[in-house]
Formats: C-alpha cells, sequence, structure tokens
C-alpha cells in the first residue's frame, strides 16, 4: 500500500496503516517542553533510558547515602561482635559447669580455690556449685597438715655443705654484694614467678599507715606512701574491706599498730596477727586482743583473715603449717623472719599465662629455702605489691622490659584493669643508717 493512501481524503489516519506520526511522538521527551528542545536533543535523549533523563538532560542515579552505609557496616560489625561475645560466655560457662561438674575433684578445687582468692570473684564457683560444696572445699582447703623439726635440724639443713663450698675454704658473705642493706633475688617456680627482699637489719621494718583513719580517707597507693615516708622498699599490709573487689582501702580491718601506737581496734580478735615487737622480734599468730599485744611490746602489725600462720617456733622447733589441700593459686605477700634477725618479704605474681600465681605450700617452701623460723600470709590479690626504689638501676634492668608501674618502682607485674590500688597498711623498709666512726 502506498504510505499517501494510510490517510481519508479529509486527512484522518486510518488505523492499521503506517502513520509517520506516531514515529514522532515517540522521538517526543516531555510534551511540556515542546518548543524549549531542539530536536538534536530529542534524538540524543532517546538514546538514554528515560530514568536517566529529566528535563532533557541526562542525570545519574541517586546513590545512598555515606552516613547510611556507614550506620549498615557498624550495625553489621556491632552484631558480630555481641555474637562472639555470646559464643565466648557460653563457652566458659560450659566449661566451668563441666569442670565443677566434671570427673577432677583436684581440677574442680583448684579453681574454686583461685576463685575465692579474689574478692572480685568469690561469686562464681557459687554460679556452678551449690553453697555447701562450696563451703566443704573451703574447709577442707582450711586443714592444716604441721611438720614439726627442731631448730637445730632445721638450722644444719639451711647451712650449705663443705661439698657447696669446698672443703676447708671460708664462708661466703651473703652481704657483700648487698644493696641498700638488703639482698634482691627473682625465683621462678611451676606456676609463679616470685620476687624477695632480704633485709638485715629488722629494726627497719614498720608499718605505714595511709591516714589516722578517723577522717574518711581513702587509702594510699604503694607510690604515694614512698614519696611521703621516704620509704627504700614496701610490700602491702593488712585486710580491708573490698567487697566485691571495690574497696577503698580507707580503714584496716584487724587489730593495727604502727609506730609503737595502736592505731586501729575493731574488735576482730580472731584474724591471723602479724607484725613486730619492741625487740625486732616478728610475731605471727592466730588471733590477739590489744591486751596481750600491749603486753607483749608490740610496735608494727597488721591482721589477715584466719590461718595464715604459716611458719613459727617453739624457741625448740620450727613449726611448718602445711595445707595440702589449698590449691588455690594467686598472687601472695607474705613476710618472715629467720634465726639471725633478717626480713625476708616476698610478692609473687599471679593470674596470667606465664604465672598463675603461688599456693599456700608454694609461699611456706620458699620461706623454708630463705631459712625463716617465723612467717605469715599477708593480703594477696591485686593487693599484692612489693615497691623497691629504682630497683632496675642498681640491679642493671633492662628498662625496655618494664612497664609503666615498675618504672616508678614497681617489682612485681601488676595485672588489675586499674591503677595500683588505695589500701590502708603497708610493711615499710625505712633507709640504711649510715654509721658515722668518730
Amino acid at each position: 500500500m502506498n504510505p499517501k493512501r494510510a490517510f481519508s481524503e479529509h486527512g484522518a489516519y486510518v488505523p492499521g496503516v503506517y502513520n509517520p506520526n506516531k514515529r514522532k511522538k515517540k522521538l517526543s521527551v516531555d510534551e511540556s517542553m515542546k518548543g524549549n528542545i531542539s530536536m538534536d536533543q530529542v534524538v540524543e535523549n532517546e538514546q538514554l533510558p528515560k530514568a536517566l533523563c529529566k528535563h532533557g538532560e541526562p542525570f545519574a542515579p541517586e546513590k545512598k547515602s555515606v552516613k547510611k552505609t556507614m550506620w549498615c557496616v557498624v550495625r553489621r560489625s556491632l552484631l558480630i561482635l555481641l555474637t562472639l561475645v555470646v559464643l565466648l560466655v557460653y563457652a566458659v560457662f560450659a566449661f566451668c559447669n563441666t569442670v565443677a561438674n566434671g570427673p577432677s575433684p583436684t581440677v574442680r578445687n583448684l579453681l574454686v580455690l583461685s576463685a575465692l582468692q579474689a574478692s572480685a570473684t568469690k561469686w562464681v564457683p557459687g554460679l556452678f556449685l551449690e553453697d555447701a560444696e562450696v563451703e566443704a572445699i573451703l574447709a577442707d582447703s582450711k586443714v592444716i597438715s604441721t611438720d614439726v623439726m627442731s631448730l637445730e635440724e632445721y638450722a644444719a639443713s639451711q647451712t650449705p655443705s663443705d661439698s657447696q663450698h669446698g672443703e676447708g675454704t671460708e664462708p661466703v658473705d651473703e652481704w657483700a654484694d648487698a644493696k641498700d642493706g638488703m639482698l634482691f633475688h627473682t625465683l621462678s617456680g611451676s606456676t609463679y614467678k616470685a620476687y624477695v627482699l632480704v633485709v638485715k637489719d629488722p629494726s627497719r621494718l614498720y608499718v605505714g599507715t595511709s591516714s589516722d583513719y578517723n577522717s574518711g580517707k581513702t587509702g594510699a597507693r604503694i607510690f604515694e606512701m614512698a614519696e611521703r615516708e621516704g620509704a627504700v622498699a614496701i610490700i602491702n599490709g593488712g585486710e580491708f574491706a573490698d567487697i566485691g573487689g571495690t574497696g577503698t582501702g580507707d580503714n584496716p580491718t584487724g587489730l593495727t599498730y604502727s609506730k609503737g601506737d595502736c592505731v586501729w581496734n575493731d574488735g576482730y580478735s580472731w584474724k591471723t596477727f602479724i607484725g613486730f615487737d619492741k625487740d625486732n622480734n616478728l610475731v605471727v599468730t592466730e588471733g590477739m586482743t590489744r591486751a596481750k599485744a600491749d603486753k607483749l611490746g608490740i610496735r608494727d602489725a597488721v591482721s589477715f583473715q584466719t590461718g595464715n600462720l604459716l611458719i613459727d617456733h617453739d624457741g625448740t622447733n620450727v613449726h611448718l603449717h602445711y595445707a595440702d589441700s589449698n590449691t588455690g593459686t594467686a598472687q601472695r605477700t607474705a613476710i618472715g623472719q629467720r634465726a639471725d634477725g633478717a626480713v625476708i618479704l616476698l610478692v609473687t605474681d599471679g593470674r596470667t599465662a606465664s604465672s598463675l600465681g603461688a599456693t599456700h605450700n608454694d609461699v611456706i617452701d620458699i620461706m623454708v629455702s630463705y631459712g625463716a623460723v617465723t612467717a605469715g600470709m599477708l593480703d594477696g590479690g591485686s593487693s599484692s605489691l612489693m615497691y623497691y626504689e629504682d630497683y632496675y638501676t642498681k640491679y642493671d634492668i633492662d628498662p625496655e622490659r618494664l612497664d609503666q608501674y615498675q618504672l616508678q618502682g614497681l617489682v612485681n607485674k601488676y595485672k588489675a584493669f586499674t591503677t595500683p590500688r588505695r589500701m590502708p597498711t603497708f610493711f615499710m623498709v625505712a633507709p640504711e643508717t649510715v654509721e658515722v666512726e668518730g
């Protein structure tokens, strides 16, 4: 058919027949824009999707906002993190539950007793065991098995034999290389790393107090005590209220003496009492009243829970108070005295992969190795601290290996999540007195 015949005589379009106006209609982008754009623009825009054209001009599709994208990433990351935390908590809970109710009472008791050593984790065993079971484990750990040895036999076991020194040779003077009138040693056991200071003169030891205990002040940190008292060395002292590990160290617990005066007496006379009398003898006993302490001439002393008498003697025999069922490991602090009067200060690391901590019996064994005839356990856990002024310079220890607190004089590694804690009492070592001849 001839295209021209597609229209009637009056110009009307005949359906089904080619209509050139229909093609023109498709080329139009926007009827409202007629007269405003050229045919060239129409042809050019015809080649783009309609969604890309607006008022005859190409435009890009709207992009997602950066803020929305970032929120999506953060939300997914938080979801993944939360999932991992939930899985970790579940795994830890399942492990603890398996240990608590599993076939190994030895492992169970070790973990229970280790948790009970810290104020912040005392509640954990109760999640997996009945209170009666926890109490039974704790009671069993306090059962003491005392080894008795004569003072002569004990002293002989501490004296190096001729085979060690060489027959006919003079004994080595252990104080020849002493610094500040003290010996400083580090030891390693199967589960712990320990730090020992042996102070030759016991009269240099005294109890430092954070305040008068009447002003409501919080306890002091070990660095503050060193600066205030001018002490060359310090270890932490006695007990204080520490519910949930949040104690402020404002007041001590139990009978406390400092520089010849009774500075605190709350009536808790059954606690382990550890201190020095006016003749510089270390006194460690289970329970002490003020009347008895005054009669004994106590000058400096603290108290710490019960069952912390490690070694004592009656003038004839030495008694080693082992607790074979107390297998819990932790940071430990202890003080002891040899027969010659020298004082042994001990602190161990704990709660880390490289040093889980020491047991009750470990501490006794260390004290025995140093010849202690009297010894007692002091507050432990996150309270276990030893300060020794500028020790890393005196003993050529690389400061690059030390953390921020050790660079300030802390000897052991502090592993709590806060700065070294505030406490009410400390055993202080005064600077060595220099005797001037003439």
